[in-house]
């Protein structure tokens, strides 16, 4: 059964897992608000949330490396890839996924942090039910999940670092509220957050 992490809470992959860990994904979920009825049809509100998942990759001493978002789907030496934009939330499961082959992740990485910003501005308090959680691909299992439940006028969450230490991977669940239209525009916010 997968663990449910609390902010600030961390879990070593390996022991989570039972065995040395190959790949991992880590899954991105939400769902629009319920509308507020006759008024947002008027207005016009579709209730499509677009909500993007990112990974900024940084080396040992946080700085950054590289970034796998929307507008860069795969990381350049291909060890990292993205399922590519929902742009609205509906349906059930994952709604956009990032994958990372741990073996092929060069020496110099030592810090993944996973991001979710809403590119149209909307805000959290527009969305429902949103979480994220690490999967090991090869068992296609759910190690642990984090619910990112905390409402409010932010539009963009740093969600979870997978970081390299002596004993292999460690996932710590951050859940930093914080604004931002981009991956771009979360990159110093996100290392702040991970450096601490």
């Amino acid at each position: 059964m997968a663990l449910t992490l609390s902010k600030n809470q961390s879990i070593s992959l390996e022991k989570t897992a039972g065995t040395g860990i190959a790949c991992v994904s880590l899954g991105l979920g939400w769902d629009p608000a319920k509308s507020g009825g006759f008024l947002s049809k008027m207005l016009g509100s579709s209730g499509a949330i677009d909500l993007d998942a990112s990974c900024i990759v940084l080396d040992s001493g946080f700085r950054p490396v590289d970034l796998v978002w929307f507008r860069q789907l795969r990381s350049k030496d291909g060890s990292i890839a993205h399922s590519g934009d929902n742009l609205t939330g509906e349906g059930d499961g994952d709604d956009e996924t990032i994958h990372v082959d741990l073996r092929r992740l060069p020496g110099t990485v030592h810090h993944l942090i996973f991001t979710v910003n809403s590119f149209r501005g909307q805000t959290f308090d527009q969305v429902e039910n949103a979480y994220c959680r690490i999967l090991d691909e090869s068992k296609r299992q759910e190690l642990a999940r984090f619910n990112l439940a905390e409402k409010g006028g932010h539009t963009g969450v740093v969600m979870a670092s997978l970081s390299r230490n002596a004993g292999g991977w460690e996932f710590k669940a951050i859940g930093q509220s914080t604004n931002g239209r981009t991956a771009d525009d979360l990159v110093n916010f996100a290392i702040q957050a991970v450096h601490a």
